[in-house]
């Protein structure tokens, strides 16, 4: 039997705070999100919210700093809907309220993007840049966060690429 990592349940919630950030109406019968695979860092879960289904891969950042100050659960997750409503729309979710000034950034490599924070989330905010994004995250071995609280506290964040490209691939079999 499949069992995602104990931490990645926080994932769900995740998923849920995605689907209202996109305007999805999300009913008290909505179904939990259900793992479907991990691929090394990377685990794939499906959920049904409201006749809609809604997959993403998720992972937790493999580092935190500064070390000194509780960063709560951090996860970065791409998701799609099958209705086509978004496809693989990346987002930072955080322990803690971000400050929208600097903006989250994002590295890999040296690409960069910076990404628009709503509470404790953070979107890239053309989807041609979302695009880009993705392709890099195939590419690469890490990404770099970087981010404010609003508290004023510089964070910053490694999340692991290993596994995001199958990840990606069964999120895309799974919402066709």
């Amino acid at each position: 039997m499949f069992r995602p990592p104990l931490s990645l349940a926080a994932a769900a919630v995740a998923a849920f705070i995605a689907a209202l950030a996109a305007g999805i109406t999300v009913s008290s019968a909505a179904a939990e999100p259900q793992a479907v695979a991990t691929y090394k860092d990377w685990s794939v879960f499906v959920r049904d919210v409201d006749s809609e289904k809604i997959c993403f891969a998720a992972t937790e950042a493999k580092d935190k700093s500064p070390k000194s100050v509780n960063h709560g659960d951090i996860f970065f997750l791409v998701s799609s809907w099958k209705s086509g409503a978004a496809t693989n729309q990346p987002s930072l979710m955080t322990g803690y309220a971000l400050n929208a000034a600097p903006e989250p950034t994002l590295r890999i490599g040296s690409d960069k993007w910076e990404m628009f924070a709503s509470e404790n989330e953070a979107f890239i905010e053309l989807s041609s840049e979302e695009e880009r994004l993705v392709r890099a995250m195939r590419r690469g071995a890490d990404m770099r966060i970087s981010a404010v609280s609003q508290r004023g506290t510089a964070t910053s964040y490694i999340i692991s690429l290993r596994g995001i490209s199958a990840a990606l691939d069964r999120v895309s079999s799974e919402c066709r």
